[in-house]
């Protein structure tokens, strides 16, 4: 991984000495520098995944779309999103108001002696093989957002936020980022606390926050695509995360057949929560492979006409309302 770290690195002390340092210095935040060069890492990141969608993805859901675009107004709204999230301006406001938590927390345990675990230092030589340490990582990244997920579906006041995003009826691309704010400061912190409480290497943590959002683009794109029989359970397609956001099926109340003679048996929650890999669907049973490639959106707005918003502001403040039970 020597090669990859070595272009990386270079890559982001240009763009850090040519844009970053000189805007901090015009702005008042030349005492934060070393902070700033840390952000330009995750601007590069996210500059990349934009190339990389526009370049690959975009032109999958031209190939094959599931369903003629109709509310274009609606995806420049998930534009906006992908670009605050992508382009580290979410992370910058993150910055300023939780990181000082974290770190005085963090410090307050690391001075009474408490630490991180460091999961690669466990089984001996894993920490001198970086791809092995890597998808240990992964693995464990991935799990803890397969949790995360089914939180924010099953526990009430967070699916009042998480709803925003699967108030979606034009699933494109540019989907993924569409989450209240709200709902992105508590699921990044919880990540961003078991990184700490792991002692994963902030490049690692980069790469597998890098690998899992494009991965979600792909996910979320217009575009009828499946991996196969086979495929479809190594990885999340984006016929499988489709299932995840049809009207009152894949997100509410999911219907299992609860075998011979018993009927159907009414789980509530949804299904398909995995994030990259659908392996915690099959081990908890929240896993549907069935071949459909359904309408979007939420039972309330479809059914009832809920409002869910349409432009940023508007989606934050119903977001809010909904959950103090306003609206």
């Amino acid at each position: 991984m020597d090669w990859i770290d070595t272009w990386f690195s270079s890559g982001q002390q240009a763009l850090f000495e040519a844009v970053v340092r000189p805007f901090m210095f015009a702005v008042g935040l030349g005492n934060l520098l070393e902070d700033g060069y840390l952000a330009t890492g995750w601007l590069l990141v996210g500059l990349l995944q934009l190339a990389v969608m526009l370049a690959v993805i975009a032109p999958l859901q031209r190939w094959r779309p599931v369903e003629a675009v109709i509310d274009r107004a609606a995806i420049r709204t998930d534009i906006v999103y992908t670009l605050i999230h992508r382009l580290g301006l979410f992370r910058v406001a993150l910055f300023f108001l939780v990181q000082p938590l974290f770190d005085a927390g963090f410090g307050w345990l690391h001075g009474q002696g408490v630490g991180a675990v460091q999961l690669d230092q466990i089984w001996t030589g894993v920490s001198d093989l970086p791809w092995v340490s890597f998808i240990l990582y992964l693995l464990l990244f991935d799990f803890a957002d397969y949790w995360i997920h089914r939180g924010q579906h099953q526990i009430g006041p967070w699916w009042a936020l998480h709803a925003l995003h699967h108030s979606q009826r034009q699933m494109t691309l540019w989907t993924d980022n569409r989450n209240h704010l709200l709902d992105s400061v508590v699921s990044d912190s919880l990540l961003v606390l078991l990184a700490q409480c792991v002692g994963v290497a902030p490049g690692q943590f980069v790469a597998i926050v890098a690998i899992t959002q494009l991965s979600e683009n792909l996910q979320h794109a217009n575009v009828r695509l499946s991996f196969g029989r086979w495929g479809e359970r190594l990885w999340v397609s984006p016929r499988f995360h489709r299932r995840h956001h049809a009207v009152g099926i894949g997100h509410e109340t999911e219907a299992f057949n609860a075998g011979p003679g018993q009927g159907r048996k009414r789980v509530l929650g949804g299904c398909n929560f995995g994030v990259l890999l659908p392996w915690w669907d099959l081990m908890f049973g929240t896993a549907n492979f069935e071949p459909r490639y359904d309408p979007t959106g939420v039972r309330d707005q479809v059914e009832q006409g809920r409002d869910y918003g349409r432009g940023f502001w508007a989606q934050q403040w119903l977001g809010l309302k909904r959950l103090a039970g306003k609206a």
